[in-house]
């Protein structure tokens, strides 16, 4: 998604008025409750909350020149690696095997069988269509966040084919770019 991802990219950037403001943050704080103690310093009130919007329909929800989260067309919304970095509690994860650190990052997408496999390690919560943050064998941060495609039971039982999209991953364009001027 990404992959070659560019500040040339961004068509627009919107100050939001304040009913969208507080949208976009009950939003976040619906699908994060981790979040919820530190949001206002995320997310400061007074703060202008800008929305960048970028080719494919994403957008890009940027405090202080830095985006923090970002979005497909309605859907929900993902926190960038960097925020995910600082506070690794929030979202639901995902744990790939060895063999798979190189192909994800380089943006391939997350196949059942890295999940499965022995080195992997799958929440059984995790049901479809569910932003994860997809960590690896042996380390302690995060290298990409994804979106399932079938429930974490489903990945285990059927154990073929792509399990969770890749949306965003380290070293990609998002990552490379930690401020929007």
């Amino acid at each position: 998604m990404f992959k070659k991802f560019t500040a040339d990219e961004v068509s627009g950037q919107n100050q939001v008025k304040a009913s969208v403001q507080r949208k976009i943050r009950q939003s976040i704080a619906d699908e994060y409750p981790g979040l919820e103690l530190v949001l206002d310093d995320l997310l400061p009130k007074k703060s202008p909350l800008i929305v960048a919007k970028c080719q494919n329909h994403l957008n890009l929800v940027v405090v202080n020149n830095v985006p923090l989260f970002f979005n497909i067309r309605d859907g929900p919304y993902m926190p960038t690696l960097r925020l995910l970095h600082q506070y690794p509690t929030i979202m639901k994860k995902l744990q790939v095997d060895r063999g798979a650190i190189k192909f994800v990052l380089a943006g391939a997408n997350i196949m059942c069988p890295g999940l499965t496999s022995p080195g992997g390690i799958l929440d059984e919560e995790v049901g479809a269509d569910t932003p994860v943050a997809i960590m690896a064998e042996g380390k302690e941060h995060a290298l990409a966040i994804g979106f399932t495609k079938m429930s974490a039971k489903d990945i285990k039982s059927i154990n073929k084919g792509i399990g969770v999209d890749n949306m965003h991953y380290l070293n990609d364009g998002l990552w490379k770019m930690e401020r929007l001027d």
